[in-house]
């Protein structure tokens, strides 16, 4: 099952100013990180690193919120509510180099956002939310987009 982002916050999804990835722990409780994302048409993707705690909880349960807004405008937001249903190494080098390019303006990611002597240790990965529940506010407006 997938739910559409609306196309008046696709903005949100791609490239916002602020997106946070909720994912579930061993033991049950959600681990919140910053991230920066992107969307492809059908899914919201994310980049970590392998073994980070976030890659390995997607990993063990792909059940993730990505919460996207833009402080400038709080009083609206997107809320993609998804399953991780690609984590590759696959083409995700490049695909940090370009979230490093439109989020910070910079790129590579490697080398002009950390350290270059981390791309020896560092492995990225991307991974790919299939949204299955879409909740996008517009507090401006009566009532939610969907």
């Amino acid at each position: 099952m997938s739910a559409a982002i609306p196309p008046e916050f696709r903005d949100l999804a791609d490239c916002p100013p602020v997106a946070a990835l909720t994912t579930v722990m061993p033991d049950g409780q959600p681990q919140t990180t910053v991230v920066w994302c992107d969307f492809d048409g059908e899914c919201s993707r994310v980049n970590t690193m392998r073994g980070f705690r976030k890659e390995r909880n997607m990993r063990r349960n792909p059940r993730v919120t990505l919460l996207c807004y833009d402080p400038r405008q709080p009083l609206r937001y997107l809320e993609i509510r998804g399953e991780v249903v690609e984590m590759t190494e696959d083409g995700a080098l490049e695909h940090l180099d370009h979230l490093a390019e439109r989020y910070a303006g910079v790129s590579p990611y490697f080398g002009a956002c950390v350290p270059v002597e981390l791309k020896a240790t560092e492995t990225p990965v991307l991974c790919r939310i299939r949204p299955t529940h879409v909740f996008a506010l517009d507090a401006r407006r009566k009532e939610p987009a969907l």
